[in-house]
């Protein structure tokens, strides 16, 4: 990986050098405009709109719009004036909780390594005490020309940035969620949504891929190679399920049979509390119950014996105490 910033992490009175690199890459394929007709490339031209002339990128620069659309020229010696004062540091602000970051707020990543042996033994005090701590730091930092906010935390041992929106970039989610006054979520329609998602289950992300990419790398290879292109089956459209129950039961079925399921209802009906039981499940159980039901009535009636034998015991007692005291009293 090429690194695309140098700088250093001010943590505290501490200075880390380091090196920035992209943490991601772009895989999705791109595609040329042509001229359809003899297939020459499309090709936009700068041209100034005053004189109609096209104009090179040595003649070009920057200007701020005015809200009248005045343009107001803004050179590269105005912008050296002002350098932002993080423009070859990465300022650690703060340490808080990662789950206090709001997903949203989260842009670019990017990977940072020490840059130099001198590096080393900060950067891994840094990273360790992330990890002990199980905080993030936010950091105030310059990248291509304007000061941004971030977050560096630890990945498999890698001190990661992740560039982080401003606050006030966030919009407001106002009459964005639907209006849940008069919407009423059944117990039932809840119970199949947890078996929904139960079935469904967990996956590893290192599994999942571009199926449309790797669709279109095909097409594509097809057709430089003069091949016919290879056609998809085109998804079935089910119906429109205006019930929610079953569009909720038939997703369960599916998922289940996608998993290796039979893709069978008995666990649907199980979840959902209106639904009868089988006969054939209470003769299962009922067993189970004569059973528990027999075991009682042993107990209960060994108890009971028990209780008679002690009777009469201790009636016997009583009358060889009375026979006995009769004797001496002769």
């Amino acid at each position: 990986m090429r690194s695309i910033w140098n700088g250093a992490i001010a943590f505290g009175l501490v200075s880390i050098p380091v090196k920035l690199m992209n943490a991601t890459e772009n895989h999705t394929i791109s595609f040329r405009q042509i001229h359809t007709e003899d297939g020459g490339r499309i090709r936009y031209r700068k041209v100034c709109e005053l004189d109609d002339q096209e104009v090179d990128s040595a003649e070009i620069g920057k200007a701020y719009e005015d809200a009248d659309g005045t343009m107001i020229p803004i050179t590269d010696e105005d912008l050296a004036h002002l350098p932002p004062p993080t423009a070859k540091t990465i300022d650690i602000v703060a340490f808080v909780p990662s789950d206090s970051v709001d997903p949203l707020q989260m842009e670019t990543a990017y990977y940072l390594s020490a840059n130099g042996a001198p590096a080393t033994k900060p950067y891994t005090l840094l990273r360790e005490a992330l990890k002990r701590t199980e905080k993030v730091a936010i950091a105030r930092f310059a990248l291509r020309g304007r000061e941004r906010l971030g977050m560096l935390r630890v990945t498999d041992d890698v001190i990661a940035l992740h560039g982080l929106l401003w606050p006030d970039e966030i919009r407001t989610p106002e009459d964005v969620a639907p209006g849940t006054a008069d919407v009423k979520v059944r117990d039932k329609e809840l119970d199949l949504a947890d078996a929904l998602m139960d079935t469904l289950g967990e996956v590893d992300l290192a599994d999942l891929h571009d199926e449309y990419r790797e669709a279109l790398e095909e097409v594509v290879a097809a057709k430089a190679s003069g091949e016919a292109v290879p056609h998809a089956d085109s998804p079935k459209e089910d119906g429109k399920v205006l019930d929610l129950m079953a569009a909720l039961e038939n997703s369960v079925k599916a998922a289940r049979k996608s998993r290796g399921g039979d893709g069978g209802s008995a666990e649907v009906r199980h979840i959902n509390a209106g639904a009868k039981k089988k006969p054939a499940k209470k003769a299962a159980v009922e067993p189970r119950k004569s059973s528990k039901r027999t075991t009682g009535s042993k107990s209960a009636t060994k108890k009971s014996t028990s209780k008679k034998a002690t009777k009469k015991s201790a009636t016997k007692t009583s009358a060889s105490g009375s026979s006995n005291s009769g004797n001496k009293t002769a």
